[in-house]
């Protein structure tokens, strides 16, 4: 009788030590402090406390509030820390106290349709304790070996980019132009018309007149309920806005881990560059090309080969790079353009025309795309791009007049075809068209109806009707027209 009363009570002591232990282990423990010692900029110098690079911390003010922080980088027995926020109300002999673990960040499907900030806390007001997986920013790459290859495309709504540079599911591409020219509005259509099952958007350095703007205007409310926004704005402190570019790949991780294939969107990379340069150079990096430091190439390559596939699901990113003064060789456009798989270049002069979007198909390319199309579809698309160089090529002397026709057989077709190949890569915003629709429309350029219904149905694309689709109802197929051998889009 004794022996069982000892072992009940042994069983409720153990119940009791681990019902206490399960809400400690959820504290974030202060386990080591420090003293600030000084600041110099955004850079905070202080005398302890004992952690390690990456770790969070919190500077307690005088007024009682506080400022989280991150150890980056240490000086002889000092520890060097940037602040997640402005510093403004720090003084000498603030207590720092460290959490002993790096940024983590709370993940759950309640995230979609939520707006966040650099650190993963919410914007818009959703109640942040549902989130249940804890996961840190920090990690590597999806092992090389462990990434099945990319077999298959994946719809962005966009013609130009469906028809002409098909991105396939897991697939990085580069959007690169100067500063107006409709990088953010690409963005929102491929946001709106992708058939990915989630959207992650990062807005990295915008100014916070046009988060909103974007949200309601470009994205719109359909466009939100599968997308989850990480926003870090110009104003914010440069290690916000380093650590919201990942936040969001991590987030995008999550879901791709979940079977997903996820969209992942970020505006723009060379924000998030520049923001790493401010901290590396405030923790005494040497500059190098253009003032950038070497932390900014290797956080790039860490960054950017986060996304692709992995054995369970999918991230097709798209990375706005702002191109200084139009310079495609500038040195932030050059590095991402060795790491991703493909670039879609915006032209000044498309967009001064008033052609949207204004992307220059001649300076981009997809790497992928002869991976994930029909025989038929590859052999359009090369094609319709030389005839477009072909014209190009002597652009002038037709517009002053200098061209004679005759003189050269493929620009003369390339003329003829003029028209017809403006008409399909101008788009409007708000005007959808899905994968099918705009293969259709480019091989009815040079193939028969029958030829491309039966190219449609074996590689699986299935036409959809569409009201808001202006030009797949306007299609003239090659014999459709016995006066003219080739397409004509009315």
């Amino acid at each position: 009788m004794l022996k069982k009363q000892s072992r009940e009570s042994i069983i409720e002591i153990q119940n009791t030590f681990n019902k206490y232990k399960e809400v400690v282990d959820d504290v974030a423990l202060l386990k080591f402090c420090g003293k600030v010692k000084e600041i110099t900029g955004s850079l905070i110098i202080s005398e302890g406390p004992f952690a390690k690079l990456g770790d969070i911390c919190r500077i307690y003010k005088s007024d009682k509030t506080y400022i989280d922080c991150e150890v980056i980088g240490f000086r002889n027995q000092d520890v060097l820390i940037s602040a997640y926020g402005s510093v403004n109300g720090i003084t000498f002999g603030n207590m720092v106290y460290s959490f002993d673990k790096p940024l983590s960040i709370m993940c759950s499907d309640k995230l979609l349709g939520n707006i966040l900030d650099g650190m993963g806390k919410p914007l818009n007001g959703c109640v942040h304790k549902f989130y249940e997986t804890p996961i840190s920013i920090h990690h590597r790459a999806v092992n090389p070996l462990n990434r099945p290859r990319i077999k298959e495309h994946i719809q962005t709504g966009v013609r130009a980019i469906d028809g002409l540079l098909t991105v396939g599911k897991g697939q990085r591409m580069g959007i690169m132009s100067g500063t107006g020219v409709g990088k953010s509005t690409l963005l929102s259509m491929i946001a709106r018309n992708t058939n990915a099952d989630v959207n992650v958007i990062a807005l990295i350095g915008e100014r916070r007149r046009e988060v909103l703007d974007f949200i309601e205007r470009d994205l719109g409310e359909e466009g939100l309920k599968k997308s989850v926004i990480i926003v870090a704005t110009s104003d914010d402190a440069p290690l916000l806005r380093v650590r919201a570019a990942y936040t969001a790949t991590t987030i995008a991780e999550y879901f791709r881990d979940k079977g997903k294939d996820v969209m992942f969107m970020m505006d723009s990379v060379t924000r998030f560059a520049l923001a790493q340069r401010e901290i590396g150079l405030s923790r005494g990096e040497p500059p190098t090309t253009r003032g950038y430091t070497s932390s900014v190439f290797s956080e790039l390559a860490q960054l950017l080969e986060r996304t692709g596939t992995s054995k369970k699901g999918t991230i097709t990113a798209f990375y706005n790079v702002l191109v200084e003064g139009d310079d495609l060789d500038e040195p932030i456009t050059d590095a991402v353009r060795g790491i991703i798989d493909g670039h879609i270049v915006l032209s000044r002069d498309l967009a001064n025309r008033g052609h949207y979007p204004a992307i220059d198909i001649n300076k981009s390319i997809s790497r992928i795309m002869s991976e994930v199309v029909s025989d038929m579809h590859k052999k359009s698309a090369k094609e319709f791009l030389k005839m477009s160089a072909d014209y190009n090529e002597v652009k002038e002397l037709i517009m002053i007049g200098g061209y004679a026709k005759g003189s050269m057989p493929e620009v003369d077709k390339a003329i003829e075809y003029k028209s017809a190949m403006d008409k399909y890569l101008q788009q409007d915003i708000y005007e959808i068209s899905s994968f099918a629709d705009s293969k259709e429309s480019l091989l009815s350029m040079f193939y028969s109806r029958e030829e491309i219904e039966n190219d449609l149905l074996e590689s699986g694309d299935i036409k959809i009707e569409n009201e808001n689709s202006k030009i797949s109802d306007n299609v003239q197929y090659v014999g459709d027209n016995l006066l003219n051998d080739n397409l004509v889009i009315l």
